[in-house]
């Protein structure tokens, strides 16, 4: 078995350098394929080339690293940080304006409503929403310049919503 692993180890290393652009996580990465393929050596086909399996291997295990590295976020130690990057910028009145848009957008007329979504949200061409709501070019830019008026209208009324107080 070491017979046939070892002449593969610097290939194996140059492919884990090329995915990862990192020596140090190259090298974990290439233990990791050999210490997999050890284990699981009593599963490996003899009709097939032991080169291509130690390949695929140490390529899922990338795929797999690069997924694990995706959910867990970027390591950093905190004295490296920068207090910015720490820093989240408030979500709440954002979240309160999609909510009025998404409000003011149900409240539009139907006709009006599905040219702004095919124009503005889905970025057809006028000539395209024309086709899907079948009827004219110049229908659909009637009807998307009176949704995007009402629309305005509607969440510029919503802006006048009234403050909190401080109740003691």
């Amino acid at each position: 078995m070491m017979l046939i692993l070892e002449p593969l180890i610097p290939g194996l290393r140059r492919y884990a350098r090329a995915l990862v652009r990192d020596a140090a996580i190259a090298d974990d990465l290439v233990q990791d394929c050999l210490e997999r393929a050890i284990v699981r050596w009593h599963q490996r086909r003899p009709e097939r080339s032991a080169r291509a399996w130690l390949y695929a291997i140490l390529h899922n295990a990338a795929i797999d690293r690069g997924r694990r590295m995706a959910r867990q976020g970027r390591h950093v130690a905190i004295e490296d940080t920068d207090q910015a990057d720490l820093a989240a910028p408030p979500t709440q009145e954002c979240g309160l304006h999609t909510g009025d848009v998404l409000a003011a957008i149900d409240l539009l007329p139907g006709d009006q409503r599905a040219v702004l979504l095919l124009v503005g949200v889905e970025d057809l061409s006028y000539a395209e929403a024309a086709e899907v709501a079948g009827v004219p070019i110049g229908t659909v830019m009637s009807r998307l310049s009176r949704g995007r008026d009402q629309l305005r209208a509607l969440l510029d009324s919503k802006s006048t919503r009234p403050t909190l107080r401080r109740v003691k």
